[in-house]
């Protein structure tokens, strides 16, 4: 312990200045944090409402359960961190476990168990919804466990590496500017997800994050260990020694400190304000100002994704400029302000006729709050320095915890009322779904006319023909197994639809797509057993025959898919137009151009041409996006929630941080004390 002792004095700098390689190391660590704490709440909520079907109201509460967790981990992470000692310090080995931890939940996180081999193991929709909502709890639990031991010890280690207030100020605001830079992976990520390469050419952006969490993952692992070898913990000689104090004693003496509570409420308030309708940040773009277009959203987000991280990026110079010169608090106050004018903009810049003018308010809303988190943890620093010059005990980890307990409670309310008000809008999850499933049967199908397109342009060898025709034969028979399952719960579920004229069609479009399914099947395996037993036999003209007949009946049975789907849209908007009061000329628009949509299916033969097909499909393709679009009731409500409730607690936030009374000077003459007193102690 001598020798740890001795090497940690050598790297402290009694002044309080940061190398730039201990900066920027440290600073690195925002990843955790605000990138991906950022994406597990944003689009786990978004993408198990939009993509797997799953109730916002229930998501919400799932999102909540963690918060709630956190509510007692963050005080034990933090209370242990202030007491443990180890030969490499009392923060480091929390940041190497804790960083390789998130990154193995984090990909556990996206692979939510999904499809309908899967969803046969239940008895019912509502079975399988309520295991998948199990697992991504489970999921999110771990992850958040694992962000909790990384980020309060990372946290604590910021605030003790200097005593001096604007050093401490840059420390953070390197933490905010690496974060951010990251934090711009939050929308690009769900594009990613919704390239092809990741998703398959008929899965979803659920499919396609699997892939990209692993990629997050090989990032963050090296990261994890190179945080571990190459910080520093410059105070640890001082506090090897210190006594070591009960959990309760600690989390008393924290409360009891007056500016303390004030900092956190301003914190709190404001950034339960945003958080209440972070998640309808997301559904706007794509449902009002691209009309259901998860593709154009996706792209706009991304968009504004960077806009914000440039914006977090550069906004630190300013801050570090703005802060000493007016103080830490009436900076706050400045943020604050920022934030406010960006909420009355949107007024303005949400607007489908100019999408881009959304970067306005993104660029005042990042610029306030890379101030405001910058601010507020730099300032729990100031009043630990101020608690140390009383009582000359060191906790950095339990007012930090405490702090963000605060702050992950207001988080958590914040994903329950977020849920709520997505169902408060009347948001129809179930219709985008439906929607989806068409969209992805449809792209599929379009996909494999293609492949076969170039198969045909370059068949030289009958023998190879013969192969893929063996092969998809086999490969739309397993198809069948899974579709044949559909069918049998669809057929029980025909009975509860309100249309008696749409219940009968619905009824008789399942029967004969069951016996349309039994007949390919049938055909296929006669196929495959005669090509089986003329192996060698069979001359080209027969196998390009049998392969063109193979195509037809895979294509034929991928069709009846759609249709089925399709009419499946049709009952539910159908079912929803009968509940509804105030949207009937919306539902008469969606239900004729869902109709006009199957009666295109309809017209597509399986055995025309090929370059017939593709061109129908390309038509058919482009005519799907505009069926999500919501209702006139719900993009108003989504927009009105969305601006007024961050400006209604936004007034809270300003009345708490008016009643924090520690000032620029009384920090400077804390810092000088300080300086003094340690000076004294190391000589």
């Amino acid at each position: 312990m001598a020798q740890l002792t001795d090497t940690s004095a050598k790297n402290m700098n009694t002044d309080g200045r940061i190398g730039f390689g201990q900066l920027m190391a440290y600073g690195s660590g925002g990843i955790i944090p605000i990138a991906l704490f950022n994406i597990a709440g944003i689009l786990v909520g978004l993408m198990g409402n939009i993509s797997l079907g799953l109730s916002a109201f229930w998501l919400g509460v799932i999102l909540i359960i963690p918060r709630l967790w956190d509510a007692v981990s963050d005080p034990i992470v933090g209370h242990i961190s202030d007491n443990i000692r180890t030969p490499w310090g009392r923060r480091r080995p929390f940041i190497l476990v804790g960083g390789i931890l998130v990154a193995l939940c984090f990909v556990m996180l996206w692979w939510i168990p999904k499809g309908e081999m899967v969803k046969a193991w239940f008895p019912s929709d509502a079975g399988f919804q309520w295991f998948q909502l199990g697992y991504i709890l489970l999921s999110l639990l771990l992850f958040f466990t694992a962000c909790t031991i990384f980020e309060i010890p990372h946290g604590a280690l910021g605030m003790e590496m200097t005593n001096d207030p604007h050093v401490r100020t840059r420390l953070f605001s390197a933490k905010s500017f690496v974060g951010n830079l990251f934090a711009m992976s939050t929308p690009w990520l769900f594009a990613l997800a919704n390239m092809e390469i990741f998703k398959g050419p008929g899965g979803n952006e659920a499919d396609g994050m699997r892939y990209v969490s692993l990629m997050v993952a090989a990032i963050l692992i090296p990261l994890s260990v190179l945080w571990f070898f190459s910080l520093r913990e410059p105070g640890f000689h001082r506090v090897a020694s210190q006594k070591k104090t009960p959990f309760w004693h600690d989390m008393k003496h924290a409360i009891g400190n007056r500016n303390f509570i004030m900092l956190t409420l301003t914190i709190f308030t404001l950034a339960m304000g945003f958080n209440f309708v972070n998640l309808l940040g997301s559904y706007i773009p794509i449902f009002y100002v691209f009309g259901g277009d998860k593709v154009a959203g996706a792209y706009l987000l991304g968009i504004n994704g960077t806009v914000w991280a440039v914006t977090g990026v550069l906004a630190v110079f300013p801050l570090n400029w703005i802060s000493p010169k007016l103080g830490k608090r009436n900076t706050l106050i400045v943020a604050i302000l920022l934030m406010c004018a960006a909420q009355l903009s949107k007024i303005v810049c949400y607007n489908p006729s100019y999408p881009y003018l959304i970067i306005i308010p993104t660029v005042l809303l990042s610029m306030g709050m890379l101030f405001f988190f910058t601010l507020g943890s730099s300032m729990v620093g100031d009043i630990c320095d101020e608690d140390d010059l009383k009582t000359g005990v060191r906790t950095e980890g339990s007012f930090y915890s405490i702090f963000w307990w605060f702050i992950k409670m207001g988080t958590a309310l914040a994903s329950f009322v977020a849920g709520a008000l997505i169902v408060f809008t009347m948001f129809d999850q179930t219709q985008v779904t439906k929607v989806d499933a068409i969209q992805g049967s449809i792209k599929e199908i379009h996909s494999t006319v293609e492949v076969w397109l170039d198969e045909m342009a370059n068949a030289k060898d009958y023998d190879v023909l013969a192969g893929k025709a063996q092969n998809r034969a086999g490969a739309t028979i397993e198809e069948m197994k899974d579709y044949h399952i559909y069918l049998e719960k669809e057929l029980q579920r025909s009975q509860k639809y309100n249309n008696p004229e749409l219940q009968v069609m619905r009824k008789a479009e399942l029967l004969k797509a069951q016996t349309i399914t039994d007949s390919t099947a049938a055909i296929l395996r006669k196929i495959m057993g005669y090509m089986d037993s003329k192996e060698g036999q069979v001359n080209g003209e027969a196998i390009y025959s049998y392969y063109e007949e193979v195509n037809a009946l895979t294509l034929g049975l991928k069709l009846e898919k759609a249709k089925t789907y399709t009419q499946e849209l049709l009952l539910h908007l159908d079912q929803k137009n009968a509940e509804s009061n105030n949207s009937q000329e919306h539902f008469h628009d969606i239900l004729q151009n869902t109709t006009e949509l199957f009666d295109l299916l309809q017209n597509v033969n399986p055995k025309d041409s090929l370059k017939k097909i593709d061109e129908q499909l390309a038509n058919i393709e482009s005519s799907i996006a505009p069926l999500k679009k919501q209702t006139p009731y719900t993009l108003l409500m989504m927009r009105v929630v969305e601006i007024g409730l961050p400006l209604l607690l936004s007034i809270f936030s300003i009345f708490f941080i008016l009643r924090y009374s520690l000032t620029e000077e009384r920090t400077n003459e804390i810092k000088n004390l300080l300086r003094k007193r340690n000076r004294e102690i190391d000589n």
